[in-house]
């Protein structure tokens, strides 16, 4: 199992970068460099505590489901989605949010993971696969940041 944990401090105040990366259209624009669009479930909007996602995106060069439920929320600092149909043998990314000064926010993720196909999963897992969901998670964060500190529709509450 990996886990991988990266942080990003936002220039506004919570409840905006709680939503902004709930929000499923927001974050189709943040990784349009890999395709990656909803394409069953929520597919637009906020998803919502028990709602489902279903992410279609190229990594590795291959065409990749990834389908996710919201298990846990508590609004507006923290929600849990967890892998219910996809490559790996489990995935579970928690999302925390601390406003660290008056309108700045904290954003941190957790995100663990497993490989499936037994000792050759975790062969990729330390050889890559920890790196490339590292790299992942923080270029998505850098853009997610940026587009709330950018755009006037989401630098206000």
């Amino acid at each position: 199992m990996v886990r991988i944990e990266d942080s990003i401090v936002v220039d506004a105040p919570i409840e905006t970068v709680f939503n902004a990366e709930r929000n499923i259209s927001l974050h189709s624009s943040t990784q349009q460099h890999r395709s990656e669009k909803a394409i069953g479930g929520v597919t637009e909007g906020l998803i919502e505590n028990g709602q489902e996602v279903e992410w279609e995106a190229n990594h590795f060069g291959i065409k990749q489901r990834l389908r996710v439920r919201i298990t846990h929320m508590k609004k507006p600092r923290y929600f849990r989605d967890e892998m219910i149909k996809g490559i790996f043998k489990s995935f579970v990314h928690e999302h925390i949010f601390t406003e660290v000064s008056s309108g700045k926010t904290e954003k941190k993720d957790v995100i663990l993971l497993e490989a499936p196909f037994g000792l050759f999963g975790k062969i990729a897992e330390r050889l890559f696969l920890q790196n490339y969901m590292r790299t992942f998670i923080r270029k998505k964060n850098k853009d997610l940041k940026q587009i709330i500190e950018t755009s006037n529709v989401w630098n206000k509450s």
